[in-house]
């Protein structure tokens, strides 16, 4: 049977992603309005900073702060890819200058000092630039006696190419939330998949109020690591947000559709 010369139409990429959790098909324009939730398991994916900016704030209310700031070689790190094209390599890929973006918005009216870090850029490692940024919203938050919130999604702690340059961060912004802490102020800390490493161990688990969307990875280190290190088989699923709730460790699970109510309810109730 002669076709005519038509050729055969294909599915465009990028229309449909499979989600890891339940295993299904699912269309990504409906997962993306969804604020990157599958429609079917409800399991959460990996959502941009921005997207969260626009999920969590009110329309056209970020101010961001800050954006002048650049990370530096100031080792002249040199691994497989020498870490100044890497850098670049990144900030091409997700069109931000580091792992962290901070400023000031409002949520539900309610003005806020707000931050992020992106698992995007370097698995969201604290250099420099981040814990700069993130200490600078703390201080600025103290100054404005604004609440705080920050939310990590961020896989891994001190970035090695900055050597102690980098791991000074966490005790850095440790220092500054202990300062706005004294002031009174109100942090929310907003945990996400992944949150780990150095950020775990520093300002993720430092919030007055800590909030955990579901099925996150939160802990120091991996599973693997922890049984190479210390040979202790630990229980199934100890380090999701699930299991931290159970032990105290945080104090909410809050789907991301609800996070934007759930923070301003605690806003007003720390405040009245």
């Amino acid at each position: 049977m002669a076709t005519g010369g038509r050729g055969k139409r294909g599915v465009p990429e990028g229309l449909w992603i499979r989600c890891p959790a339940c295993k299904q098909t699912i269309f990504r324009k409906e997962q993306e309005d969804r604020f990157h939730v599958c429609p079917l398991c409800e399991h959460h994916f990996y959502m941009p900073a921005r997207a969260r900016i626009k999920q969590l704030l009110d329309e056209e209310s970020f101010e961001e702060w800050f954006t002048a700031l650049r990370p530096c070689d100031p080792l002249d790190f040199h691994d497989r890819v020498p870490y100044r094209e890497r850098l670049l390599a990144e900030q091409a890929k997700t069109g931000m200058p580091d792992a962290a973006v901070v400023g000031k918005g409002y949520v539900r009216g309610r003005p806020v000092v707000f931050g992020v870090t992106d698992f995007a850029f370097m698995a969201g490692s604290m250099g420099s630039v981040v814990g700069e940024k993130l200490t600078r919203a703390a201080e600025e938050a103290t100054r404005l006696q604004l609440p705080l919130i920050l939310v990590s999604g961020s896989g891994g702690g001190a970035r090695m190419q900055e050597g102690i340059l980098s791991l000074m961060q966490m005790a850095k912004v440790s220092a500054a939330l202990g300062r706005y802490d004294k002031a009174g102020g109100l942090y929310v800390s907003i945990l996400t998949n992944p949150t780990m490493g150095g950020v775990a161990a520093s300002f993720a688990l430092q919030g007055d109020v800590t909030l955990a969307e579901p099925g996150a990875l939160i802990g120091f280190a991996g599973k693997r690591t922890i049984w190479n290190t210390v040979r202790l088989e630990l229980p199934e699923g100890f380090q999701t947000s699930e299991f931290l709730l159970q032990h105290g460790f945080i104090d909410r699970i809050v789907p991301r559709r609800d996070l934007r109510t759930e923070v301003a309810k605690i806003i007003d109730y720390c405040e009245h």
